[in-house]
Parts: C-alpha cells; structure tokens; sequence
C-alpha cells in the first residue's frame, strides 16, 4: 500500500498513526536507496544519540550504516589504497558511534545483528564493537579511543593486498601462502600512509597480531612494548575469528572460544585484558 509519495517529510504526527493502526515497517523504492542509506550515514550521529527512539531502532541503523561503509570501501575501493574520501567516511562512523556504545545495553543491543559468517568488512565492525565496549571499561579519553577505535575498525585493511584464493581457502594454508597473510599489517599500514592517522591508529593496524611473548608478527614485540589498547584489539581480533564461520574452521561458541584462548593462549594475551573482555561480554549477556 502506498502511504505517501516522496518528498513528504516524516513527522512524531505521521509516527502517531503508523503506531496507533499497528504498523511496524515501512518501504521505500528500491531506486531510492542510496538516498536513504546516504541520509543515515549523514544523520547517523543523531539518530544514535536520539534516546526518543527505541534502543533497538538505533542500534539497527548503527550497525546497517557501518556496515554498509565498510562494505562499499573494502569490496569497491581496494587495494589500490585508500582515498581520503572514503576515510573521512570511515572517521565519521567511529566520531558518531562511540559515545553510542559507551551507552548501557548498546552492546548486547548489538549482539542479534553480529553475524557469524566471516567476510573481512563485518568482521572488522565487530573488532571494532568489542574493543570499543573495552575501552570504555578503561581510563581513557575520548580522543584516545577514537584514534584507537579508528585502528580497530582498520585493523584488517592490509587484507585487502592478500589474494582472495588464499583468504577464502578452504583447508591448510601452506607455509608459503601463511608468510603472505603476516604482510596485511604493513601492507595496511601502507595503505594508510597518507591520510592523517595517529601513531596510536597506526599501532592498532600494525601490530594487532604480535603476543605478549614475543611470538608474534611483524616485530616480535613483547610485553610492555605492546600496548595496552593494542592489546585489547589483538584479543577482539582473536574472539570473532574464531566464533565465525571461517573457511577453514567452524564457529565456535562464546564460551568454547573464550576456554580456548584461556587454556591454549595465556601466553599470547593479556590475561589482565582477557578478564575484562569477559566481563564486558557478561554483563552485555553475550555468554
């Protein structure tokens, strides 16, 4: 049914009546959507911080619009690197959404809409979400953990230089086929290069796969060398891999991958970290 042409601007009058006849969703055309995914994305910060709209809603346009971004830059935009176009898209989701996720419940809000089947751009959001939700547990300030968040979000970028036949493989990598994958961190970080990023955004993109024991990559870096953000990225990197569903691995469950990283792992994380991890994860009742 038509409920009115475009052009219209929505009112809490026309809401009123959508309620009151039990409405739930509306449509809009296909040939319109780009409009509409472009007019969220620019009101994002509001819609989130607007708490005259049920958490739900906001979350849902939250974690649509981000992804949304982060789709169209990964799959369109690369490898050939980053324009400062689309990093300013990028800025803008982590500007407008991490005050959003300081917010109680937010984070399991966002727990239905997490999806398990691993792609580079939705795997990134959820670093992004946990590190974040992290953060806040912390003393930080809110330009830390936006320079921060901005590294979690792109932590992955460098992938985009990785051949698709070796991250979609299904099976054991070969020895030759792991040491390409250990360059996505600088390859990301080259990428980068020109736009304005913080050496803490930089940190989080270059070395969010080294462990506390030195064991890691591409530096070795070990303890207090890694940073304690760093640190809290390396770990959320580590938790959505292995609960999604991986072409060479299935999901695991919350508490079967957090058993892991803890029986298997301790000498490879913060275990410091890794208490607090759970415990944001516990309290957003997404055990």
């Amino acid at each position: 049914m038509l409920y009115t042409a475009s052009g219209q601007k929505f009112t809490s009058q026309h809401l009123h009546f959508l309620e009151k006849n039990g409405i739930k969703d509306i449509y809009i055309q296909g040939s319109e959507k780009q409009q509409y995914q472009r007019y969220v994305e620019q009101n994002l910060g509001k819609i989130l911080m607007d708490e005259s709209m049920p958490l739900e809603s906001r979350t849902k346009a939250f974690y649509e619009a981000s992804t949304m971004v982060m789709q169209d830059v990964f799959d369109k935009k690369l490898p050939s690197g980053m324009r400062a176009r689309h990093f300013d898209r990028i800025t803008d989701i982590v500007k407008n959404s991490i005050n959003f996720l300081s917010v109680d419940n937010s984070l399991s809000a966002l727990g239905p809409f997490i999806s398990h089947d691993y792609k580079t751009y939705t795997h990134c959001m959820h670093v992004f979400v946990y590190s974040v939700a992290v953060f806040h547990t912390y003393d930080m300030g809110d330009q830390e953990i936006f320079e921060y968040g901005l590294g979690a979000l792109l932590h992955d970028v460098g992938k985009a230089k990785i051949p698709k036949r070796i991250l979609n493989k299904r099976g054991p990598l070969t020895q030759a086929e792991r040491e390409i994958i250990k360059e996505h961190p600088v390859h990301g970080v080259s990428m980068c290069a020109h736009l304005p990023m913080t050496q803490n955004t930089v940190n989080c993109i270059l070395f969010h796969h080294e462990k506390i024991d030195g064991s890691g990559y591409p530096s070795g870096l070990r303890n207090d060398s890694l940073p304690s953000p760093v640190r809290i990225v390396s770990l959320a990197d580590i938790y959505d891999a292995l609960t999604s569903q991986r072409p060479y691995a299935e999901a695991m469950e919350p508490y079967e991958a957090l058993s892991l990283i803890r029986d298997d792992m301790r000498d490879n994380v913060d275990m410091n970290v890794f208490k607090r991890f759970v415990a944001v994860l516990s309290g957003a009742d997404m055990l």
